[in-house]
């Protein structure tokens, strides 16, 4: 099916001939494409505090309409497995059996089909940074409504309800940056957030892993922060070896790199699901 025959509406039809070409490629065999997904910002819209992050509501509908007539879909998350899991409301809902959660940029995986959980034994520069923490804030300064969020195999520190959360943000920059490079870690910059965890492992690397081990022939990869720009380089890596691709930003103002290389930008989580849900029927008519 070609992209004029998917019927979908100008907000959900690619700006380039490179997206458009791997739209018409999920269309016309959505049994051999890979759709995956980041989690934060993609999937659910962003909080003050992580621990509230749940999926869009139309998420789990949209979702189970396109997971079957894929090969598979893949959320991509900086988070750990279980936790995406719980958040996303993905554990035992119909119609995820191709549903993967790769938690840790791909470190761990939860597979919908058996539940199983894998992961990685734990990098001891975490333990260490853990501990070290406290005191590296104390010394820039503690600044008032940063906050720690304890992810198990890394450390996030956001500063979105800080006073001035850009200026918090920036004074933490170099700080945690010496810190994890003191323990063998990489600090990984987001929407307001500084992550600090091990080195080795990238949403690109783990897209392209997925898409080797599946055979897709096309895929799809929709993101919304800093730490997707690898999963968009893997896309734009697998189509110049010829399999096509399609690039989607969720839309954010925090964030404007990755909707310059995107192929479709779309308005936030809503925008996500909605062209997921598009995708489905389209997939369902091909």
């Amino acid at each position: 099916m070609s992209v004029p025959e998917a019927g979908l509406p100008p907000a959900q039809t690619p700006t380039t001939a490179a997206g458009r070409a791997g739209l018409a490629a999920l269309l016309a065999r959505p049994s051999a494409a890979v759709v995956g997904l980041d989690f934060d910002g993609t999937l659910a819209p962003i909080v003050p505090d992580p621990d509230q992050a749940r999926a869009h509501q139309d998420a789990l509908p949209a979702l189970a309409a396109l997971a079957p007539r894929v090969r598979a879909v893949a959320v991509i998350t900086g988070r750990p497995a279980e936790v995406a899991v719980r958040h996303g409301g993905f554990a035992g809902a119909p119609g995820l059996a191709r549903l993967v959660v790769l938690g840790h940029y791909g470190a761990e995986r939860w597979d919908a089909a058996t539940g199983a959980l894998s992961s990685p034994p734990p990098h001891p520069g975490v333990a260490a940074v853990r501990a070290e923490l406290p005191a590296v804030l104390a010394a820039a300064g503690d600044p008032p409504g940063v906050a720690v969020e304890d992810k198990g195999g890394a450390v996030a520190v956001h500063t979105r309800r800080a006073a001035a959360p850009g200026e918090a943000f920036e004074a933490l920059r170099r700080p945690l940056g010496a810190l994890a490079a003191r323990h063998g870690l990489v600090v990984e910059p987001g929407r307001l957030v500084l992550e600090l965890r091990p080195p080795g492992m990238d949403k690109g690397v783990a897209l392209r892993e997925f898409v080797r081990e599946t055979g897709a022939e096309s895929v799809l990869y929709v993101g919304d922060d800093l730490g997707d720009l690898p999963a968009f380089g893997a896309v734009e890596a697998l189509r110049e070896e010829g399999v096509p691709g399609l690039l989607v930003c969720s839309g954010s103002a925090e964030v404007t790199e990755l909707a310059h290389r995107a192929d479709l930008v779309v308005a936030g989580p809503a925008g996500v699901v909605a062209l997921l849900a598009a995708l489905g029927g389209a997939a369902a008519d091909a």
